[in-house]
């Protein structure tokens, strides 16, 4: 089963990355976890996503759309990062995630949402 992976957003994330001690050593740690996915061909995908800040949205309403400048509120609702995994189950997929550093300085949410199948949609 494939997996998407979704790291929360906090609002030191909305700030920017920052080289400092701290996120190095975190960034380091989630360079040595990445690899132990590679390794274990679990990991399709993944990578971090730069602030709200810099993103868009497009709203759909019939034929408009509309384009909407970040920043976003909500924070909690935002995603700071994915990966795309490919597990035997969502057991595993929490195992996993269970094992990864802590991808914030501060607390923070990972949320595991499974794909849809060619077999879903039959």
């Amino acid at each position: 089963m494939r997996v998407m992976v979704l790291v929360k957003a906090t609002e030191d994330s909305e700030q920017g990355f920052f080289p400092t001690p701290e996120t190095t050593a975190m960034m380091e740690a989630m360079g040595s976890f990445n690899e132990e996915l590679v390794k274990a061909g679990i990991m399709l995908a993944g990578d971090g996503l730069k602030p709200s800040s810099e993103g868009k949205r497009v709203a759909f309403a019939g034929p408009g759309r509309t384009v909407v400048d970040g920043p976003f509120a909500e924070t909690r609702e935002l995603v700071a990062g994915f990966w795309l995994w490919e597990v035997k189950d969502m057991d595993e997929a929490v195992a996993w995630v269970k094992c990864c550093p802590n991808p914030m300085l501060g607390p923070s949410e990972i949320e595991i949402r499974p794909l849809y199948e060619l077999a879903d949609l039959q």
